[in-house]
C-alpha cells in the first residue's frame, strides 16, 4: 500500500503537470491570436513574456475602445479630458487607435483626470467622455468643478456640503436658543468686560426709547457701535470689513435684549 509521502509526491506532480499544460495551452493561443508561426522547437521562457506584455496591453485597448463605443449609444459627457505630455515607461499601445506609441520620451499624452493613454495626433479624436478616476485626482481645491464631482460621483463637492451643514447647525432659528448662546458667549467674558458692556447695553437701550425724536433705533446704534465693541485688535481690514454686518447683528440683538441677557 503507497504511503502518504508517496502520494503527496504524486499529487503534486500531476499538479504540475496540468500547469505546465495550461500554459502550453495559453502559448499557442497567444501564437495564433498573433499570427505566428513556430518551428517544433519552442522557444525558451523569457520569450514569451514580452509577447504576453503586448497581449495584455492590446486586451486593455479593446476594453478601453469597446467602453467608448458603447458610451457613444448614451448622452455624451460634457467632461473633456485634461491631457498632457507623458512619457511612457516600458511597451505601450494608444488607446484610442491600438497602435504602438514609438519613441522613448513623450511618446504621447495622458489624462490628468482618468488616466487615458493616448497618441497627441489621436487625442483630438477621443470623445469628451472623461471619466475621472480618484486615484488621479490629488486636490480638492483648486480643483475643475466638474472634474470633482465627476470623480465622487456626486451632484456637487461634498466639501460643500459639509461646510454648509456645519454652519446651519450653528446659524440658530429659535429665539430662545439663540438667546441662550448669546449667555454662554457673556459668561465668557472677563468680569470688567461685562459690566462695562451691560452698563453700555442699558444707556444704549435707553437711547432707542427716544427713537421718535432722536431717529436712533437699535438697528442705526449697532451700525455705529457694532464695529468698535466687535472688531479684534489683529484683524485685517478686508476680513474686518467683511466682519460688519455680523458685528451689526450681534450688537443689535444686545441692545434689543439687554434686560434678559444681562
Amino acid at each position: 500500500m503507497p504511503s502518504r509521502e508517496s502520494y503527496e509526491v504524486h499529487k503534486e506532480e500531476k499538479s504540475l503537470v496540468q500547469k505546465a499544460k495550461r500554459e502550453a495551452n495559453q502559448e499557442d493561443i497567444l501564437v495564433a491570436a498573433l499570427g505566428m508561426r513556430m518551428g517544433p522547437q519552442k522557444p525558451p521562457a523569457t520569450f514569451w513574456q514580452p509577447l504576453k506584455l503586448f497581449a495584455y496591453s492590446q486586451l486593455t485597448s479593446l476594453v478601453r475602445r469597446a467602453t467608448l463605443k458603447e458610451s457613444e449609444r448614451g448622452p455624451r459627457s460634457e467632461k473633456v479630458h485634461n491631457f498632457k505630455v507623458h512619457t511612457f515607461r516600458g511597451p505601450h499601445w494608444c488607446e484610442h487607435c491600438a497602435s504602438f506609441m514609438w519613441g522613448l520620451m513623450a511618446q504621447g499624452v495622458k489624462c490628468a483626470d482618468c488616466g487615458l493613454n493616448v497618441h497627441k495626433q489621436c487625442s483630438s479624436l477621443v470623445p469628451n467622455d472623461c471619466k475621472p478616476d480618484l486615484r488621479h485626482i490629488r486636490k480638492v481645491y483648486s480643483c475643475d468643478l466638474t472634474t470633482l464631482v465627476k470623480a465622487y460621483n456626486t451632484a456637487r463637492p461634498m466639501v460643500v456640503d459639509m461646510c454648509i451643514r456645519e454652519i446651519e447647525s450653528r446659524e440658530l432659528t429659535d429665539p430662545e436658543k439663540k438667546l441662550e448662546a448669546f449667555r454662554e458667549a457673556l459668561a465668557l467674558l472677563p468680569p470688567s468686560h461685562i459690566e462695562t458692556l451691560k452698563y453700555l447695553m442699558a444707556h444704549l437701550k435707553r437711547v432707542t426709547q427716544n427713537e421718535k425724536f432722536n431717529l436712533m433705533n437699535a438697528e442705526n446704534l449697532a451700525i455705529i457701535f457694532g464695529p468698535t465693541l466687535m472688531r479684534a485688535p489683529d484683524l485685517d481690514a478686508m476680513t474686518a470689513l467683511n466682519d460688519i454686518r455680523y458685528q451689526r447683528q450681534v450688537v443689535e440683538v444686545l441692545i434689543k435684549n439687554e434686560d434678559v441677557l444681562f
